[in-house]
């Protein structure tokens, strides 16, 4: 946390035919907002006044060129983009995903010189903004390349005490049964398990693990995957400290009401974690990258192209998103603080420290 009055909560813009305005500024519309951090949108204050207007909103903002420029109080929007925005509600175009970028770039450049203190995404359209600088399924993996060096991202969705991991996040259908891989999931339960104690003051998590095919494979009649790959692995996890079961058929799973006996759950793959997800929590739902010094969420919701400009979008998703980024920012912190100092062990299991305690003791004698 930085040392500012409020936390300072980056917003990426999104695209700007999409309901990432209408959602931004119906989210500032309440003024309760601003007791809690001070928000600066990287984005177009000529975009923000198209949708304004569109809108019949009349939100205020204050228009900057730079983060030392945002005041406290105000919904801040930080120009990257120029003036030359062409808008165009409910279509996709290159245009609109060179600006989602622009914003991103700049959002995460000045997180890592400690000017914002986590960043809160509005949705992309995830094909127009592809180019030579982004040429990645979504944010998760541009945040992992350009912010994770030696870090691993997680994909978890979450809404209240549920809370979903997908072990494979983008990926085609007929590319995961070959993706899923002990290696991969020990490394997705093993961030799991961490951003549970890290990001969501958990002690002791236990999470459930999905499997991948129908009937958890009913012993190898329809897969293998369980027998071979996710059931050993999740007995290895529980050897190693990590209290994790399964893997439970999802259909069943969900349907029956027992996820609310876990603080987590990895699904194999996207619509399988996110499906029950969204049909459960869709309008509070919010998407956190896990596993990165940077704290980045979302709104569950993509870009509406369908319903961009009319005033209908539901903002309480990005909201969430907003309140999720500040909660796990002040958990992680009272995390590490709590493990600053560790005291010093009581007992010893080296030479060296039998050397020093007799030393301690002939001191004492003195």
């Amino acid at each position: 946390m930085s040392n500012k009055t409020r936390i300072r909560v980056g917003i990426t813009h999104g695209d700007i035919n999409g309901i990432g305005y209408e959602v931004i500024l119906k989210t500032f519309e309440n003024s309760e907002m601003f007791e809690i951090c001070t928000p600066i949108v990287y984005g177009s204050p000529k975009a923000a006044a198209y949708h304004r207007k569109a809108l019949e909103m009349e939100v205020a903002y204050n228009a900057i060129e730079s983060t030392e420029e945002a005041q406290d109080g105000k919904l801040n929007i930080l120009n990257c983009n120029g003036d030359d925005l062409h808008i165009e509600l409910g279509t996709s175009t290159p245009e609109a995903g060179e600006a989602a970028f622009k914003a991103l770039e700049q959002a995460v450049n000045d997180y890592k010189e400690g000017k914002i203190d986590v960043i809160v995404t509005a949705p992309i359209n995830k094909s127009a903004i592809q180019s030579e600088q982004f040429h990645f399924p979504g944010h998760t993996e541009y945040l992992q390349e350009c912010c994770g060096g030696e870090e691993k991202a997680l994909m978890i969705l979450c809404s209240g005490e549920l809370r979903v991991a997908v072990a494979t996040s983008h990926m085609a259908l007929r590319d995961i049964p070959e993706a899923i891989t002990p290696e991969l999931l020990e490394e997705k339960i093993t961030l799991l398990d961490r951003s549970l104690k890290e990001d969501f003051n958990i002690d002791a998590p236990k999470i459930a693990v999905l499997s991948l095919n129908p009937h958890a494979g009913d012993n190898g009649l329809l897969g293998e995957e369980e027998i071979k790959t996710i059931s050993p692995t999740i007995r290895k996890m529980n050897e190693g400290g990590i209290f994790c079961y399964g893997p439970f058929a999802a259909d069943g799973f969900m349907g029956s009401g027992k996820y609310a006996e876990f603080d987590a759950i990895l699904a194999m793959y996207h619509d399988q974690g996110l499906v029950p997800l969204k049909t459960l929590a869709m309008n509070d739902g919010v998407n956190f990258t896990a596993g990165l010094s940077i704290i980045r969420t979302s709104p569950a919701h993509g870009v509406a192209f369908d319903i961009a400009g009319k005033g209908v979008a539901d903002e309480n998703s990005f909201r969430q998103a907003i309140y999720a980024a500040i909660d796990i920012m002040r958990n992680r912190n009272m995390y590490n603080q709590a493990r600053r100092n560790p005291l010093r062990k009581l007992y010893f299991e080296k030479r060296d420290d039998s050397n020093k305690l007799n030393l301690q003791q002939n001191d004492n004698d003195i």
